[in-house]
């Protein structure tokens, strides 16, 4: 790793200094140690770092400041959704009534968080076009295996073990197969048609009494919307599966495009994504499921339910023998609940559907942009995303994929996914989201173009990049195989700030 500039700072560790602690915690009783037995004492302090209160600060403040924010610039990360989110959202997953109820509070003093998970439900079921929904889920790929698990309890209880298959494009998200295969289920990929659709021979000829159930991202992750959809549905009932569709790409298609009235089986949302929440970093998600009537039975216990008085409890456990049971130990992670709830709230119907025709406007505007300058392997309209490829760059160029995101560091932009899906060559997927302004998307599109440029005049440029970040390149592959994240403290020509 080499380090340019001093944004880059010496750890915590290294700048602590003996007897710089501060002095307002209260010092312990003078026979603090007396009472604790011998052998339950440290024989050494430990290695903890001492600093004054203003340079802890300091240094939490420029580790924030090296951090790329959707509140400092733009992502066009593609099938994450990183828009940016009103302040007043979070504001209400911080009042007091949501945020410090305890989970095990009876229902008689949760009346207003139930009442909200209750109305979350009934608002996500009729976005999809669904009967039901389970807040359950902490997350979407918890939200693909709550699915599959209902599929499998639904097969089961007609008797039908004989299904052990269950077919994914190959444009699917990669927890589609991972998801199948937890639920025990073998998985087949079915390839793509010319056109970025999924198949339909190669559909057709996969399915069969094996098959329990098909999982299709709709719009797919190269940005692209089903067109034979209805085909493909048909054929997965009348062969007696059932379908399953992955909800990541849903700001593409609200208020246009109801998969339950379409004939999907059961699907899952990342209201983090579509439905505010800053996406990324790691979490907190949250993965709701909606299921048709095929599959009510089968939801995750305990639902939220209104009595006839108009009060709301929780289903008390054994309520309904046929649910498949917990999937985690309450509702998900109800702040992110909260703020979806404010988001749908705010926009209502007619915002809602204003959303997804900005995310669709935004995102051809830009593949506009980028055509001739980059490869775009489907000509048709996409939706909320779409894919550009820099093959033909590199073949004239060197120049790669992962270098065109290393330069656009330095243009101040974080990087879009790259290498994803992996069905196109040097791929770039790019979402702008419908919270960009044009001026944003030109800007954008004006440093693509000219990294190409710069690729075919100084292609070193390119190659050498980041220039301007506070961390050069790094091997990633060695990082990726070999994590080391221990500290340890540097020697030598390592330390930043020698004594």
């Amino acid at each position: 790793m080499s380090v340019t500039g001093t944004r880059l700072q010496p750890t915590i560790f290294e700048r602590g200094r003996d007897g710089r602690g501060g002095g307002k915690i209260p010092h312990p009783p003078k026979d603090a140690l007396d009472r604790i037995p011998a052998s339950a004492r440290r024989t050494t302090s430990p290695a903890l770092p001492e600093m004054n209160e203003p340079d802890v600060v300091r240094h939490y403040v420029n580790l924030s400041q090296l951090n790329y924010a959707v509140d400092t610039g733009f992502y066009p990360l593609g099938s994450c959704t990183m828009k940016f989110n009103p302040k007043l959202n979070e504001w209400a997953a911080r009042l007091p009534g949501f945020a410090n109820l305890h989970p095990l509070a009876p229902d008689a003093t949760a009346q207003g968080t139930l009442q909200m998970l209750f109305e979350l439900e009934t608002a996500l079921a009729e976005i999809s076009g669904m009967r039901a929904v389970t807040l359950q889920p902490a997350a979407g790929a918890q939200g693909e295996l709550t699915g599959i698990l209902m599929v499998r309890a639904y097969h089961r209880s007609r008797g039908d073990t004989a299904r052990d298959q269950v077919l994914v494009p190959d444009s699917s998200h990669g927890t589609n197969p991972a998801t199948a295969s937890m639920a025990g289920y073998t998985t087949v990929t079915i390839p793509s048609a010319a056109d970025g659709g999924v198949d339909l021979d190669a559909f057709r000829a996969a399915l069969g009494p094996r098959t329990a159930a098909v999982m299709i991202t709709n719009p797919s992750t190269l940005g692209l919307f089903e067109a034979r959809i209805g085909e493909l549905l048909d054929a997965v009932h009348a062969a007696g599966a059932l379908a399953y569709m992955d909800g990541a790409n849903l700001n593409a298609i609200l208020g246009r495009f109801k998969p339950g009235e379409a004939g999907f089986d059961v699907m899952h949302f990342n209201v983090h994504k579509t439905f505010s929440t800053p996406h990324g970093g790691g979490g907190p998600g949250a993965g709701p499921v909606g299921v048709r009537e095929t599959l009510l039975p089968f939801l995750p216990e305990p639902r939220v339910l209104r009595e006839p008085d108009g009060t709301y409890r929780l289903e008390r456990t054994g309520e309904r023998p046929t649910s498949i049971g917990r999937m985690r130990s309450f509702a998900g992670n109800t702040g992110v609940l909260v703020r979806a709830y404010a988001y749908i709230r705010a926009h209502g119907g007619s915002g809602l559907r204003e959303v997804s025709d900005d995310a669709v406007l935004a995102a051809n505007y830009l593949k506009s942009r980028l055509a001739g300058t980059y490869d775009i392997p489907h000509d048709r309209a996409c939706k909320h995303e779409f894919v550009a490829s820099a093959a033909t760059l590199k073949k004239q160029t060197g120049v790669r994929t992962l270098d065109i995101a290393k330069r656009l560091i330095d243009y101040g932009y974080h990087p879009p996914t790259i290498y994803f899906p992996l069905i196109v060559e040097e791929g770039m997927l790019i979402e702008p989201t419908e919270t960009e302004s044009v001026e944003t998307l030109d800007a954008f599109a004006d440093a693509l173009i000219a990294i190409a440029a710069e690729a075919e005049t100084t292609p070193d440029l390119v190659t050498g990049a980041p220039h301007t970040a506070p961390v050069r390149r790094l091997d990633e592959a060695t990082a990726a195989r070999h994590p080391n994240l221990r500290w340890r403290a540097m020697r030598g020509a390592e330390t930043p700030c020698p004594d």
